[in-house]
Protein backbone atom coordinates (compact mmCIF):
# COMPACT_ATOMS: atom_id res chain seq x y z
CA UNK A 1 0.00 0.00 0.00
CA UNK A 2 0.93 3.27 0.13
CA UNK A 3 0.89 6.26 2.57
CA UNK A 4 0.81 9.79 1.30
CA UNK A 5 1.96 12.43 3.94
CA UNK A 6 1.36 16.53 3.37
CA UNK A 7 2.42 19.05 5.15
CA UNK A 8 1.54 22.45 4.82
CA UNK A 9 4.70 25.26 3.86
CA UNK A 10 4.48 28.82 5.28
CA UNK A 11 1.04 27.97 7.49
CA UNK A 12 2.13 30.89 9.68
CA UNK A 13 2.10 32.99 6.93
CA UNK A 14 -0.75 31.95 4.31
CA UNK A 15 -3.03 30.48 7.23
CA UNK A 16 -4.19 27.09 7.68
CA UNK A 17 -5.31 25.37 4.42
CA UNK A 18 -6.07 22.07 5.54
CA UNK A 19 -9.75 22.31 5.36
CA UNK A 20 -10.05 23.92 1.90
CA UNK A 21 -7.74 21.02 0.56
CA UNK A 22 -9.79 18.69 2.01
CA UNK A 23 -12.90 19.78 0.10
CA UNK A 24 -11.10 20.36 -2.97
CA UNK A 25 -9.71 16.91 -2.78
CA UNK A 26 -13.29 15.14 -2.66
CA UNK A 27 -14.58 17.18 -5.33
CA UNK A 28 -11.20 16.20 -7.54
CA UNK A 29 -11.66 12.27 -6.63
CA UNK A 30 -15.52 12.68 -7.74
CA UNK A 31 -13.81 13.35 -11.06
CA UNK A 32 -10.57 11.51 -11.34
CA UNK A 33 -11.59 8.49 -9.33
CA UNK A 34 -8.45 7.46 -7.19
CA UNK A 35 -8.86 4.41 -4.71
CA UNK A 36 -8.65 6.04 -1.08
CA UNK A 37 -8.18 2.73 0.93
CA UNK A 38 -8.78 5.79 4.11
CA UNK A 39 -10.19 9.44 3.64
CA UNK A 40 -7.61 11.76 3.01
CA UNK A 41 -7.69 13.38 6.52
CA UNK A 42 -6.00 15.93 8.97
CA UNK A 43 -3.25 14.08 11.69
CA UNK A 44 -1.83 16.98 13.46
CA UNK A 45 -1.39 20.76 13.06
CA UNK A 46 -1.54 21.44 9.03
CA UNK A 47 -0.64 18.23 8.26
CA UNK A 48 -2.30 15.67 6.31
CA UNK A 49 -2.51 11.44 5.41
CA UNK A 50 -4.06 9.12 3.36
CA UNK A 51 -3.84 5.41 2.38
CA UNK A 52 -3.79 4.47 -1.13
CA UNK A 53 -4.43 1.42 -2.94
CA UNK A 54 -2.19 1.06 -5.62
CA UNK A 55 0.52 3.25 -6.99
CA UNK A 56 -1.32 4.74 -10.19
CA UNK A 57 -3.77 6.39 -6.80
CA UNK A 58 -0.76 7.57 -5.40
CA UNK A 59 1.15 9.39 -8.01
CA UNK A 60 -2.47 10.73 -8.81
CA UNK A 61 -2.62 12.45 -5.45
CA UNK A 62 1.08 13.83 -5.45
CA UNK A 63 0.43 15.66 -8.64
CA UNK A 64 -2.81 16.83 -7.16
CA UNK A 65 -1.51 18.07 -4.00
CA UNK A 66 1.13 19.83 -6.48
CA UNK A 67 -0.98 21.41 -8.48
CA UNK A 68 -2.97 23.27 -5.87
CA UNK A 69 0.53 24.03 -4.42
CA UNK A 70 2.53 24.59 -1.01
CA UNK A 71 2.62 20.94 -0.03
CA UNK A 72 5.43 18.95 0.75
CA UNK A 73 4.52 15.26 -0.03
CA UNK A 74 5.94 12.14 1.45
CA UNK A 75 5.15 8.71 -0.12
CA UNK A 76 5.99 6.04 1.97
CA UNK A 77 5.59 2.42 0.55
CA UNK A 78 5.58 -0.77 2.17
CA UNK A 79 3.23 -2.74 4.55
CA UNK A 80 0.40 -1.62 6.39
CA UNK A 81 0.09 -3.74 9.30
CA UNK A 82 -2.96 -2.56 10.81
CA UNK A 83 -5.89 -0.88 9.06
CA UNK A 84 -7.94 1.27 11.18
CA UNK A 85 -10.67 3.53 10.23
CA UNK A 86 -8.46 6.34 10.09
CA UNK A 87 -4.97 6.96 9.09
CA UNK A 88 -4.30 8.40 12.60
CA UNK A 89 -5.38 5.55 13.88
CA UNK A 90 -3.08 2.72 11.61
CA UNK A 91 0.27 1.73 11.76
CA UNK A 92 2.90 -0.25 9.55
CA UNK A 93 6.12 0.32 7.90
CA UNK A 94 4.36 2.26 4.97
CA UNK A 95 3.64 4.94 7.54
CA UNK A 96 7.11 4.88 9.13
CA UNK A 97 8.63 5.58 5.65
CA UNK A 98 5.72 8.14 4.83
CA UNK A 99 7.59 10.13 8.10
CA UNK A 100 10.90 10.07 6.83
CA UNK A 101 9.63 10.79 3.13
CA UNK A 102 7.93 14.14 4.09
CA UNK A 103 10.95 15.18 6.81
CA UNK A 104 13.01 14.98 3.77
CA UNK A 105 10.79 16.79 1.36
CA UNK A 106 10.20 19.94 4.08
CA UNK A 107 13.94 20.16 3.31
CA UNK A 108 15.40 23.32 1.39
CA UNK A 109 18.07 20.84 0.03
CA UNK A 110 15.19 18.88 -1.92
CA UNK A 111 14.61 20.97 -5.54
CA UNK A 112 10.99 20.05 -5.60
CA UNK A 113 9.03 18.76 -2.01
CA UNK A 114 8.32 15.28 -2.87
CA UNK A 115 10.24 11.90 -1.92
CA UNK A 116 9.67 8.41 -1.71
CA UNK A 117 10.80 6.10 0.71
CA UNK A 118 10.19 2.34 0.91
CA UNK A 119 12.13 -1.00 1.68
CA UNK A 120 13.55 -0.83 -2.13
CA UNK A 121 15.98 2.16 -1.57
CA UNK A 122 16.91 2.07 -4.57
CA UNK A 123 13.84 2.74 -6.34
CA UNK A 124 12.85 4.76 -3.67
CA UNK A 125 15.65 7.04 -4.53
CA UNK A 126 14.78 7.26 -9.08
CA UNK A 127 10.76 7.12 -7.61
CA UNK A 128 12.10 10.70 -6.06
CA UNK A 129 13.68 11.61 -8.76
CA UNK A 130 11.45 11.18 -11.38
CA UNK A 131 7.72 12.65 -9.26
CA UNK A 132 10.39 15.69 -8.55
CA UNK A 133 10.29 16.01 -12.22
CA UNK A 134 6.83 15.35 -12.99
CA UNK A 135 5.47 17.58 -9.98
CA UNK A 136 8.02 20.71 -11.76
CA UNK A 137 5.64 20.07 -14.64
CA UNK A 138 2.53 20.51 -12.99
CA UNK A 139 3.55 23.23 -10.81
CA UNK A 140 4.59 25.46 -13.59
CA UNK A 141 1.79 24.46 -15.89
CA UNK A 142 -0.71 28.02 -17.00
CA UNK A 143 -3.95 28.23 -16.20
CA UNK A 144 -4.16 27.90 -19.98
CA UNK A 145 -2.42 24.99 -19.98
CA UNK A 146 -4.80 22.93 -17.57
CA UNK A 147 -7.91 24.04 -19.38
CA UNK A 148 -6.80 22.34 -22.03
CA UNK A 149 -5.03 19.03 -20.31
CA UNK A 150 -8.09 18.77 -18.20
CA UNK A 151 -10.23 18.52 -21.29
CA UNK A 152 -8.29 15.90 -23.44
CA UNK A 153 -7.84 13.91 -19.82
CA UNK A 154 -12.02 13.62 -19.75
CA UNK A 155 -11.98 11.87 -22.94
CA UNK A 156 -12.34 14.82 -25.38
CA UNK A 157 -10.82 15.05 -29.05
CA UNK A 158 -8.43 17.90 -29.65
CA UNK A 159 -10.95 19.01 -32.09
CA UNK A 160 -13.61 19.09 -29.38
CA UNK A 161 -11.46 21.11 -26.98
CA UNK A 162 -11.07 23.77 -29.59
CA UNK A 163 -14.83 24.37 -30.06
CA UNK A 164 -15.63 24.23 -26.24
CA UNK A 165 -13.28 26.65 -25.47
CA UNK A 166 -13.84 29.14 -28.50
CA UNK A 167 -10.21 28.58 -30.16
CA UNK A 168 -8.12 26.86 -32.86
CA UNK A 169 -7.02 23.50 -33.03
CA UNK A 170 -3.65 24.60 -33.55
CA UNK A 171 -4.26 26.74 -30.23
CA UNK A 172 -5.17 23.63 -28.10
CA UNK A 173 -1.66 21.73 -29.59
CA UNK A 174 0.35 24.96 -28.99
CA UNK A 175 -1.30 24.98 -25.28
CA UNK A 176 -1.33 21.23 -24.84
CA UNK A 177 2.48 21.22 -26.29
CA UNK A 178 3.53 24.42 -23.78
CA UNK A 179 2.28 22.28 -20.73
CA UNK A 180 4.13 18.97 -21.29
CA UNK A 181 0.92 17.04 -21.33
CA UNK A 182 2.14 14.15 -23.98
CA UNK A 183 5.83 13.92 -22.09
CA UNK A 184 3.98 13.94 -18.82
CA UNK A 185 1.95 11.59 -19.67
CA UNK A 186 3.98 9.10 -21.22
CA UNK A 187 6.20 8.97 -18.07
CA UNK A 188 3.57 7.37 -16.10
CA UNK A 189 3.71 4.20 -16.14
CA UNK A 190 7.16 4.20 -15.70
CA UNK A 191 6.70 6.28 -12.17
CA UNK A 192 4.16 3.32 -11.43
CA UNK A 193 6.43 0.55 -11.27
CA UNK A 194 9.00 2.62 -9.72
CA UNK A 195 6.76 2.92 -7.06
CA UNK A 196 5.57 -0.41 -6.78
CA UNK A 197 9.56 -1.53 -6.84
CA UNK A 198 9.77 1.00 -3.67
CA UNK A 199 7.47 -0.72 -1.44
CA UNK A 200 9.65 -4.36 -2.62
CA UNK A 201 12.47 -5.24 -0.22
CA UNK A 202 16.00 -5.46 -2.10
Amino acid sequence: MFVVTADQQGSTRRGDRVAHLLAETEAWRAVEGPTFVLPLERTVGDEVQTVLADAPSALALVLWLHRTGGWSVGVGTGAVTQLAESARASSGPAFVHARTAVERARSRAVPVPVVVAGPGAAAAEHATALLQMLAAVVRRRSRAGWEAVDLVARGMRQSEVAAHLGISDQAVSQRLAAALHEEEVALHPLAHELLDAAGQEE
